[in-house]
C-alpha cells in the first residue's frame, strides 16, 4: 500500500526505496494449528505481493518449505539480512543467527537468545536491534492487559487489510487474529512492530551506504570467532567433562 501511494504521490521518493526479496522457510508440526495458519497468511500475502505490477519491482516474497540443512546450505550464505523476532526472554536460544552472521550477514533482531550473545561480541552498533527488552515485557503486558496500550497505526492498518479480505478469506486467519488482540498478546507483536518499522528504515538508509554495509559485514563476521566450534567444544570439555587435552606424539 505504502509503495502504490508513493507511486502516485511522490514518484521521486521511489529512489530511495531498497529492492528486496523476502525469504521465508519453514515447516510445522502436525499438531500445531498457530504455525500453519502463519505459513498460509504467508502464502496469501505472498501470492498478493508478486501479483501486484506497480510495486513488484520493489518487493517480492517467497516461502520455501521444509526448511532442512540443505535449504540453509543455499539460503545462508546468500542472505545480506536476516531476521531474528522472538520476543525477548522467550527465546530458546537458536543458533541460525549465529551461523548468518558468521556468512557475513547482518541481523535485525530483538534483544534475545543467542543475539544478545552475539551483541556482546561484536558491539550492538553492528546490529539493528529493535523492541522490547526482556526486563520490559512484563510491564508492557500489563499495560495491555489493563487497556492502556494503543497499538501503532500501522499495525491495526495491517490487521484491518487481512480482515477486509485483501489476503484471502478472513476466516482463515481468525485464530492469528484474535491472538494479535492487545489482551492476547503475548508476544508483544503490537508492542514491537513500530519499533521493528523504524529498524527496518534503518536498514533501508545503511544499505544505501554499501561502504558502511561491508564495514558492518566484515566487522560483524570478524567478530564471531568466538563461536566457533573449537572454543565451544573445548570449553565443554572443561567446564563440563572435566577432561583434559591429550598430546599425540609427533
Amino acid at each position: 500500500g505504502e509503495l502504490r501511494r508513493m507511486r502516485k504521490d511522490a514518484p521521486g521518493l521511489l529512489r530511495a526505496v531498497v529492492p528486496r526479496a523476502v525469504i521465508f522457510s519453514g515447516k510445522a508440526a502436525p499438531g500445531y494449528v498457530m504455525a500453519k495458519v502463519v505459513i498460509q497468511l504467508i502464502l496469501h500475502v505472498a501470492a498478493v505481493v508478486n501479483a501486484d505490477k506497480e510495486t513488484n519491482e520493489f518487493l517480492k516474497v517467497v516461502f520455501i518449505p521444509n526448511y532442512n540443512v540443505k535449504l540453509a546450505e543455499c539460503i545462508i550464505p546468500a542472505a545480506d539480512l536476516s531476521q531474528h523476532l522472538s520476543t525477548a526472554g522467550m527465546e530458546a536460544s537458536g543458533t541460525s543467527n549465529i551461523k548468518f552472521a558468521m556468512n557475513g550477514c547482518l541481523l535485525l533482531a530483538s534483544f534475545d537468545g543467542a543475539t544478545a550473545e552475539i551483541c556482546r561480541q561484536v558491539g550492538e552498533d553492528k546490529v539493528f536491534i529493535f523492541g522490547t527488552r526482556a526486563e520490559q515485557v512484563d510491564e508492557v503486558r500489563q499495560r495491555q492487559h489493563a487497556g492502556s496500550f494503543t497499538a501503532d497505526w500501522r499495525f491495526t492498518n495491517a490487521l484491518d487489510r487481512i480482515r477486509n479480505g485483501e489476503f484471502g478469506a478472513p476466516v482463515l486467519f481468525d485464530t492469528l487474529l484474535e491472538a494479535l488482540r492487545p489482551e492476547n498478546d503475548a508476544f508483544l507483536v503490537s508492542s514491537d512492530f513500530g519499533p521493528y518499522l523504524e529498524a527496518q528504515a534503518k536498514v533501508d538508509r545503511t544499505y544505501q551506504k554499501p561502504q558502511e554495509w561491508w564495514r558492518l559485514s566484515i566487522l560483524s563476521c570478524a567478530g564471531m570467532a568466538h563461536f566457533s566450534s573449537d572454543r565451544t567444544i573445548h570449553e565443554y570439555a572443561e567446564r563440563i567433562w572435566n577432561l583434559q587435552p591429550f598430546q599425540l606424539d609427533s
